[in-house]
């Protein structure tokens, strides 16, 4: 790569603004680790693409404060599940059921619950966390051009707009976070397994008082089956703010035939209202596809959310999967680059993730009905420690917002010694001790004598229903298991 002026160095280059990449930047600014996120855009999206936020985002949200702000945005649904009807206005129809969780089964476990809240609202509440952390950079405009990397590091070269001038920035680490046609998957030369083109469709998003229209039938998606506008419309954001999608063929079709006064027809007659104006406010195309990256990571670069997987929108698991990449991803680069864990920590990260994303495209490109609510949880939560309730100065905590961002050790009531071992143990990683009464210790599973060893992710590392006969050995053996041996040397200042 040649010589450019501005030459910085940062410890992460993320690449790309999406969901992904402001999860991946704000997890790492929580661990005071520094980072550079750039986008092409001048800006975030203006659209709302998804709107399903799962009951796991929103632990993690909810971790972070920015539940109440996530919330704000919501939108008016009774239901997220779907009605098939020949139009909106039609008075018959069938209700589908979404395989989403009811809010009864949600609340049995996990403090919080799945959200209706289109991305337009969530990304700027993540970018607002974010403009707060003094270690992380934001630049939009911005373009990655061309990188080298290698085990030790990425060689990056930006540009600021279409004629802007070129800075080069060494990072530690890459995080391409750039979308389903990922640049920087294309420079690595990783492949997608799975197929693509399942699907070949049409959007738009428009402004028109339909909410006079469905009344009391308030769902995530209505399935429209005029059969001169077969469709989906789906409420999208407060003020009557619509979406409309059908399937098209590009094959025989061009965008230019459809014009605003077209689109205006389809529009009225999937509505049945015919005397609607819907104002037209953007219009775009997509196909979807179910593909997953042959590889996850190549040296010191790593792929994340649609750059590693692409998901048809079906159960809205597409954006959720990604996030939980960004979270994964990010507290593992953060404990490497502080010096808490060994570089073999991120070996985990394709392990974990790359077979979330092959079991969620599968479920995507699925024929038949959506697997029913409470499986939907068990896919969404497993794995994580239990949820339980317990009082804490004065209030009502869970299990999870107990979780810190290094190791959590919950013990039983009478665990004395699993205490004292972690008081003794000397872990590289910060271990936090968090003793529970009995009911929440019968939850997670380790009754009155017990512990438990969980990430920051929820995820139970060890668990131990009972004492053990030397509890300093057996809880320095679950971190080094998890941690990995940390080089000689490093201090956590690189």
């Amino acid at each position: 790569m040649s010589g450019r002026e501005d030459v910085g160095a940062v410890p992460v280059l993320v690449v790309g603004a999406g969901p992904a990449g402001l999860v991946t930047a704000a997890t790492l600014a929580r661990y005071g680790v520094g980072s550079l996120l750039v986008e092409r855009h001048r800006g975030l999206s203006p659209l709302p693409r998804a709107t399903g936020v799962s009951t796991r985002t929103m632990e993690l949200l909810r971790s972070w404060g920015l539940e109440d702000q996530v919330r704000a945005g919501e939108l008016d649904i009774v239901d997220a599940g779907g009605w098939a009807t020949e139009t909106l206005a039609a008075p018959q129809g069938v209700m589908l059921p979404s395989g989403f969780p009811s809010r009864r089964q949600v609340a049995a476990v996990s403090p919080t619950t799945l959200a209706a809240v289109p991305q337009d609202h969530l990304e700027p509440v993540l970018l607002g966390r974010l403009r707060t952390c003094p270690t992380a950079q934001v630049r939009f405009g911005t373009e990655l051009v061309a990188f080298d990397h290698d085990e030790a590091g990425v060689t990056a070269e930006l540009r600021d707009g279409p004629a802007g001038g070129s800075t080069v920035v060494r990072a530690r680490f890459l995080v391409g976070t750039d979308g389903a046609h990922s640049g920087v998957r294309a420079a690595l030369g990783v492949g997608m397994d799975g197929p693509d083109h399942l699907g070949e469709h049409l959007t738009v998003l428009f402004r028109a008082p339909l909410g006079e229209v469905v009344g009391d039938r308030r769902y995530g998606i209505y399935f429209i089956q005029h059969p001169e506008a077969a469709g989906v419309l789906v409420p999208s954001g407060a003020d009557d703010r619509w979406l409309y999608g059908r399937s098209w063929r590009p094959d025989r079709e061009r965008l230019e035939d459809y014009t605003e006064a077209r689109l205006a027809r389809l529009i009225r007659t999937a509505a049945g209202v015919p005397d609607l104006h819907p104002r037209i406010l953007a219009m775009g195309n997509f196909s979807s596809a179910a593909q997953v990256a042959e590889r996850y990571r190549d040296a010191s670069a790593f792929l994340v959310g649609d750059a590693a997987h692409r998901m048809t929108p079906r159960g809205a698991m597409g954006m959720n999967t990604a996030i939980g990449d960004a979270h994964d991803l990010g507290w593992k680069l953060a404990w490497v680059l502080r010096g808490w864990a060994g570089p073999e920590l991120l070996d985990t990260y394709e392990a974990e993730r790359r077979p979330v994303g092959l079991r969620r495209a599968a479920q995507s490109a699925a024929d038949g009905p959506e697997p029913d609510g409470a499986a939907a949880l068990a896919e969404d939560l497993g794995g994580r420690v239990a949820h339980a309730w317990l009082r804490r100065d004065g209030g009502r905590v869970s299990t999870l917002d107990l979780l810190g961002p290094g190791l959590t050790l919950f013990t039983g009531p009478h665990a004395a010694a699993w205490r004292h071992a972690a008081a003794t143990a000397g872990a590289p990683v910060p271990l936090a001790v968090q003793p529970l009464d009995r009911v929440a210790a019968d939850a997670i599973g380790i009754g009155g004598r017990g512990a438990a060893l969980v990430r920051p992710d929820g995820q139970v590392a060890a668990r131990w229903p009972a004492a053990a006969p030397d509890a300093q050995a057996a809880l320095r053996q679950a971190v080094r298991r998890l941690v990995a041996p940390v080089p000689a040397g490093v201090d956590g200042r690189r």
